[in-house]
């Protein structure tokens, strides 16, 4: 499925969803007219007896008709209405023996209620009229939506059925369960985050206990909200086949050896906030060509964050692999150690096109480079590249015929930074004025990397360095997203639970 099918995809189904929503509030609403309509049905009739009740009253106490009659307009009229305070006043005057006065009082009453149900069938029709205006276009809508949604299943349809052979199998409550809890634990932390700055910034003018137990609330509020998110977060992630259906694409095959999680977990500092590891920042990096899976270690209790995890066997896993990287768009091998990783760089040089092949290279194994040559037509030249990223030192991409093209990863690793003194200067001065607003974490320096050599074996991913930007400010997006779609959903469950008690 294309790029500009799968925006449109979203497009067509976010309207959708919008549209839907303020239908939903707009039939909240329309029933709530309705059923205020129904109840004022029997006023002419309770005002006539009222009415009624009050000619038949004299000097003694008012008849029970009179508190009968105030009492149901007190419960159905309509709040905004004259005819619920008219009654009231009559029967306040009627009880106090000025029976005159309330008879002048109810004298238009007949009059007003007929206003008064004329309103409520209008509002009642308008209120109608409005949930039929949003409701055509989210069913509208829907259609495409839908549509594309199963052209988007249907296109990845054969590598899904590759890969959910091996995904465990949840409990369907599992992920919806765990997203909610992620939403609670991203807004705990940033409310604590906020009560801390506030603390921070505003404490001079609080006093001292204020100030103390704000900073002390906030405290708790980031510390309950990073323990929710870490228990919360990798039991909320979708399994390889799930964000295969979920995108459409080809996917983005990543293999690794499993001994180099431990350096993919780490998080690196570069912004105020940022809660992804490095394996998290590449995948949502690479997420600019295609969905990212990647087979997880055998036996861990929980996924790890970043690509999606697919588990094969220990025993037979090489025909599966063989079959994902014919079905993948992009394959993206971290050389390291390890027999298994070594037969996948020679199975992807003896099977795939050489455009296919993007391999990254760590500082941390001095014998890559030998081995990697091994495999190629001609030396890469890998042993020059000096390590200048704690992650990754090079990225390898492939002409037609094999021959390496060596891009080394770093801070200086970017083409733009070498056209002229000026422009070299005027980069820098730009990058002072921004201040942290970009995080120039590995995993940037990295997408820069990628971004170039990509474009030396004709794959366009222009967005790499500014989804890079954005990865390590992922987490406040989501949680900001999560805790508004909680909002919405709690509102109109308010709503729900009001007018099916009242």
């Amino acid at each position: 499925m294309s790029s500009r099918l799968r925006i449109g995809a979203r497009l067509f189904m976010a309207g959708a969803v919008v549209a839907g929503y303020v239908a939903l509030h707009l039939a909240l609403g329309a029933a709530a007219d309705l059923r205020e309509r129904d109840r004022f049905r029997d006023a002419p009739a309770r005002a006539a007896a009222f009415t009624a009740a009050l000619d038949r009253a004299g000097g003694a106490a008012p008849p029970a008709g009179i508190r009968t009659g105030a009492a149901w307009f007190r419960d159905h009229a309509p709040a905004a209405g004259r005819s619920r305070s008219l009654v009231a006043a009559a029967a306040g005057a009627a009880g106090a023996g000025r029976v005159d006065e309330a008879r002048a009082r109810v004298a238009g009453l007949a009059a007003e209620v007929r206003r008064e149900r004329a309103g409520l069938a209008r509002e009642a029709a308008a209120s109608a009229t409005a949930t039929l205006c949003w409701a055509a276009p989210a069913a509208v809508l829907s259609v495409p939506a839908l549509w594309l949604r199963r052209r988007r299943r249907a296109a990845a349809a054969e590598v899904v059925e590759v890969v959910s052979r091996f995904v465990p199998r949840q409990p369907w409550w599992r992920r919806p369960v765990y997203l909610v809890a992620c939403g609670a634990g991203y807004t705990l932390f940033a409310v604590g985050a906020l009560a801390v700055q506030t603390a921070q910034q505003q404490g001079w003018k609080m006093p001292l206990e204020t100030e103390v137990l704000l900073l002390c609330a906030g405290l708790a509020a980031l510390g309950s909200g990073v323990l929710i998110l870490r228990h919360a977060r990798p039991r909320a992630v979708r399994g390889a086949a799930q964000a295969l259906r979920a995108d459409g694409r080809r996917p983005v095959l990543y293999l690794r050896s499993f001994a180099d999680d431990a350096d993919a977990a780490e998080v690196d500092d570069g912004t105020f906030v940022n809660l992804h590891s490095r394996e998290e920042q590449l995948a949502g990096v690479l997420g600019a060509v295609g969905p990212v899976i990647t087979v997880g270690r055998p036996g861990e209790p929980l996924p790890r964050l970043g690509a999606a995890r697919f588990y094969l066997p220990l025993d037979d896993w090489r025909p599966a692999i063989l079959r994902l990287m014919e079905l993948s768009r992009l394959i993206v091998l971290r050389l390291g150690t390890g027999d298994g990783l070594w037969w996948e760089v020679e199975q992807a040089r003896a099977t795939q096109p050489a455009g296919k092949l993007v391999l990254l290279a760590s500082g941390h194994h001095p014998d890559t480079a030998a081995r990697l040559d091994a495999h190629l037509p001609v030396p890469s030249g890998l042993d020059a590249v000096v390590p200048d990223d704690p992650w990754t030192s090079a990225v390898v991409v492939f002409r037609h015929d094999w021959t390496p093209q060596v891009h080394p990863v770093g801070p200086n690793s970017d083409p733009r930074h070498r056209r002229g003194g000026l422009l070299r200067r005027a980069l820098r001065a730009s990058r002072a004025l921004r201040g942290t607003a970009v995080a120039l974490t590995p995993t940037h320096h990295l997408a820069r990397t990628l971004q170039t050599a990509l474009a030396t074996t004709g794959v366009r991913a222009r967005r790499l360095t500014w989804r890079a930007t954005l990865a390590t400010q992922a987490s406040l997006g989501r949680g900001a997203a999560l805790a508004t779609v909680l909002g919405l959903l709690a509102w109109l469950g308010y709503r729900t639970l009001r007018l099916l008690g009242g």
